[in-house]
């Protein structure tokens, strides 16, 4: 709520710009009109909108007490590395003595704990860089990029180029460093060929796959099969059971006969499984882009990711 009001508060910030005197399209009066609908809209916990409307109004009428407020809607988003820019730019544009100065100061050194780096480096000057989808510079870059700790997807991409995705984990501090080359898609003239390790990876991921379901299949098979005979043999040990007199050494040897297939199919079973879980794995990420996981939990297998 307290951050709330303070939105409310700066929203009179530009009304001495947007004045009743502007014309009804002037650029302050305009950006007024965001920069109030990105205040109603953070009021009703639509950050995302409210985000939209803050920047709109900033490319329009470049003001700090915009900044302050992208500062707080990044904040709310857990967009931790925008808003530490955001409050830095706030402090070095309000000038001396700036509004909020102690509350935004402390913003910022907690911010400075939730923020690593990644420095990406690429074989194609003037690529777009992104970071989850958002972009963040532009190839060669002068210093590594300020991100939100987590997981982070980062993509170049150029015009005739093919565009490349890593998946990075970042911690606090962190800094990461990244070479991805862009290729040029397959017969344009006067494109890169491609890397062998990039080639190679979706036969590899196939070839696996393959192999993987023919062994599925065989244990799978193997399995039936043991389990039939250990259920016909233990068929016949009930049969000897019932039988008068029995031969005690006859029992022992249908007995241990019937352990050891019983044994035999259950491991073959487990191992067809596994086996099933690998060659699924391995199909889904045949193609590039695809992020997979897969655990191995008490009761199976777990396979969770983005498929593309």
């Amino acid at each position: 709520m307290k951050q709330l009001c303070i939105l409310v508060t700066l929203a009179f910030a530009l009304a001495p710009a947007a004045s009743f005197a502007d014309p009804p399209e002037s650029p302050t009066k305009q950006a007024g009109e965001h920069f109030d609908r990105g205040v109603a809209m953070y009021g009703e916990a639509d950050y995302r909108a409210a985000l939209v409307e803050f920047k709109k109004a900033y490319e329009i009428a470049p003001n700090a007490a915009v900044l302050y407020n992208l500062g707080q809607t990044y904040y709310q988003l857990q967009n931790y590395a925008e808003a530490l820019s955001a409050f830095e730019q706030y402090l070095q544009q309000s000038g001396e003595s700036p509004s909020h100065e102690a509350e935004v100061r402390a913003a910022i050194k907690t911010l400075k704990a939730r923020v690593g780096k990644v420095m990406v480096t690429t074989n194609v000057p003037g690529a777009e860089i992104t970071v989850d989808d958002e972009l963040a510079g532009k190839a060669p870059l002068s210093a590594a990029i300020d991100v939100s700790i987590g997981h982070r997807k980062i993509t170049v991409l150029h015009n005739g180029q093919n565009p490349e995705t890593r998946y990075v984990d970042v911690a606090a501090g962190d800094l990461v460093k990244l070479e991805i080359d862009l290729t040029a898609p397959a017969g344009e003239g006067g494109g890169q060929p491609l890397p062998p390790a990039a080639e190679a990876q979706p036969t590899d991921r196939t070839t696996l796959a393959i192999g993987g379901w023919i062994a599925t299949g065989a244990l799978a098979a193997g399995a039936i099969t043991v389990g039939a005979i250990a259920w016909d043999t233990s068929s016949q040990l009930q049969t000897l059971r019932n039988t008068f007199p029995a031969d005690p050494n006859e029992l022992n040897s249908k007995s241990s006969r019937v352990t050891t297939l019983s044994a035999v199919a259950d491991g073959l079973g487990a191992a067809a499984i596994i086996a099933g879980g690998f060659s699924l794995y391995w199909t889904l990420t045949r193609h590039k882009g695809t992020e997979v996981h897969a655990a191995f939990l008490p009761g199976g297998m777990m396979i969770a990711g983005t498929f593309r």
